[in-house]
């Protein structure tokens, strides 16, 4: 049997059209918050020069969500923008961003959170930041200037800060390692992301640690952010996983 190259392209087959921008919103069970947040981006990206898509990866949902966005696959076809929905069968948002930054030719590419707490319109500082040469740039919610419309539940904000304090172990000079907005240069992340190996929630940390570490650099953009009603964290399922995770990466640093 021959062994498989876990750094060899993937097949042409399994890639997307070449784009400018492409925005990759990964879904665990999000039918109910998804279609707005897809068609919120769809209209800005529809108003921009950029060439652009939006990719959906639908992380093994059981509510249907590959079935609440099919109305924008149905309608691409003559519209400016593309939309693709992808399946991703590992768990994990980690696992879901990476399937989604393997399997793209975008020229830039980044990715939201399926609630819709950033502003979309945050994509036209990022996207001068990156036409500048950065190599990541990322929403913050502590960066000076950021504003938080609608805070998280105390006990979430509690959890927050613990999370922060262990993700700067790694990354002391970055404010907002978990703000769900985050766009880099195509080539690097589609290099990095080989390396990366975190499946849950720390995978933010782990994926900007590899920027750092090769070189570049990471720019905070302050942002208004809003809180939104229905994640899919897991303080039980998924605060331990990511606490571990993050210790790990600070050992490894």
């Amino acid at each position: 049997m021959t062994d498989v190259d876990a750094h060899a392209p993937l097949p042409r087959s399994l890639t997307r059209p070449p784009v400018e921008l492409e925005l990759i919103i990964p879904a665990f069970n999000e039918r109910e918050r998804l279609p707005a947040t897809v068609a919120a981006a769809l209209g800005f990206l529809a108003r921009r020069p950029w060439s652009s898509a939006v990719v959906v990866v639908d992380n093994n949902s059981v509510d249907g969500t590959p079935d609440c966005v099919d109305r924008f696959a149905s309608s691409a076809m003559g519209r400016s923008v593309g939309f693709h929905v992808i399946g991703c069968g590992d768990r994990g948002k980690g696992a879901a961003v990476r399937r989604g930054i393997e399997t793209s030719t975008a020229r830039f590419i980044g990715f939201a959170d399926a609630d819709n707490a950033t502003p979309i319109e945050t994509l036209d500082p990022v996207m001068v930041l990156l036409r500048a040469g950065h190599g990541a740039v990322i929403a913050s919610r502590h960066a000076p200037g950021a504003h938080l419309a609608v805070e998280q539940p105390r006990l979430r904000r509690g959890g927050g800060a613990l999370f922060r304090a262990l993700a700067h172990l790694t990354l002391p000079d970055i404010a907002d390692t978990q703000c769900g907005f985050k766009f880099f240069p195509g080539p690097l992340a589609r290099e990095i992301v080989r390396d990366c190996r975190v499946d849950g929630f720390a995978f933010d940390v782990e994926l900007l640690a590899h920027v750092v570490r090769a070189g570049h650099d990471v720019v905070e953009v302050p942002v208004e952010w809003t809180d939104q009603e229905g994640s899919t964290f897991s303080a039980r399922r998924d605060g331990l996983r990511s606490m571990t995770d993050l210790l790990r990466l600070s050992l490894a640093r």
